[in-house]
């Protein structure tokens, strides 16, 4: 509010026009700048005030406080990349397949191809078998009837010789297809312990690289932590300094007319002073014409 402001205000007062919470909510507005302003001029001028004795503490202490948070934002910093790093390992044992992983799904792949061959080739052979058994138990019966049936005949007798040959021949390639699956079965149950025993490795690297990937959350709830309370100690001190650059700037903004100290102080910041200095008295003059 200028001086004519103040005296139409003044004026319309005279006659009963009173806006006493207009005037109370323009002073209000206007401490408001006013503070901002004093916290924007002491943080310009704070270094320049070392020599005045009624501000050494306040210079002294924000010394002090800006030694301080220089120390927290470089604590911060440090977390910040502890935390970017256990990030980019998480996902990295996440996504990738380590070498002597991926060796042994190799393996695994390559020995139930096997089991897969040996599997069909004894289900090959269970089928052989069972189609010489029904040619066995067919002859055999064949055999019964003709014995039954002998004649002594020639003709009889050689077919009673050659079926007893063909029975006996059967007996034989049963008792070797037998074998096959024996042995086939052998090595299908070697197979089945060999891939028993690279799953088993296979779990014991997946339990190690979940152990990696745990300890690597361990490490990014630890740095979370370490950040909220460094964010915190870092405002703390924010406020601290706020309140000291108020302080030297409302000393300093008050006294510049006629403390040559002050004066040099804020020499590069008169064009503020002078806008403090009219907010001053504006709030004056609001408060005058509230009360």
């Amino acid at each position: 509010m200028t001086s004519t402001r103040y005296y139409v205000a003044r004026f319309f007062q005279a006659f009963g026009f009173f806006r006493r919470s207009h005037r109370l909510g323009d002073a209000a507005s206007e401490m408001h700048l006013l503070r901002e302003a004093e916290a924007q001029l002491g943080e310009m001028v704070w270094e320049d005030v070392e020599g005045i004795d009624s501000l050494s503490i306040e210079y002294w202490n924000l010394r002090k406080l800006i030694k301080e948070r220089d120390l927290i934002h470089a604590k911060l910093d440090a977390c910040q990349q502890a935390l970017d790093q256990a990030h980019l390992d998480r996902a990295n044992l996440l996504e990738s397949t380590p070498e002597i992983q991926q060796e042994l799904l190799d393996e695994r792949t390559v020995l139930l191809t096997e089991l897969e061959r040996l599997s069909y080739q004894r289900d090959q052979i269970v089928t052989q078998a069972r189609e010489v058994r029904r040619a066995y138990i067919g002859l055999k019966m064949k055999l019964e009837v003709l014995t039954k049936e002998t004649t002594g005949s020639p003709a009889n007798t050689q077919e009673i010789h050659k079926v007893t040959t063909r029975l006996i021949d059967l007996r034989a390639q049963f008792s070797e297809l037998k074998q096959q699956r024996i042995l086939i079965g052998d090595q299908i149950e070697e197979g089945d312990a060999k891939v028993d025993l690279v799953d088993e490795k296979l779990n014991v690297k997946k339990q190690d690289r979940r152990a990696q990937a745990s300890a690597a959350f361990q490490v990014i709830g630890e740095c979370n932590r370490q950040l909220s309370i460094l964010r915190a100690e870092c405002g703390v001190l924010d406020t601290r300094m706020r309140q000291l650059f108020s302080e030297i700037g409302r000393h300093v903004s008050r006294h510049a007319n006629h403390d040559p100290t002050c004066a040099a102080a804020a020499a590069s910041c008169q064009g503020l002073v002078e806008v403090m200095r009219a907010l001053r008295r504006s709030i004056a003059l609001n408060h005058r014409l509230a009360a």
